[in-house]
């Protein structure tokens, strides 16, 4: 990867899709103030979404 061009906050962040019950840990800024473990055991900074690639009609072919 290239040096200096990612955001010095940029960290794991926890998404937990409310409506599908699914997470997923990925590289964020977004800013949170609750935490969770995740499956691997450790603790990272935890931010709910209500939609996601897993419960989005579009990716899932099922209308709501």
């Amino acid at each position: 990867m290239k040096k200096d061009i990612h955001p010095e906050n940029s960290r794991l962040v926890i998404f937990e899709d409310v409506t599908a019950g699914k997470r997923f840990l990925l590289a964020s800024t977004i800013a949170t103030t609750r935490t969770d473990k995740f499956d691997d055991g450790k603790e990272y900074p935890l931010a709910t979404v209500e939609i996601s690639s897993v419960s989005h009609p579009f990716y899932t072919g099922n209308d709501k």
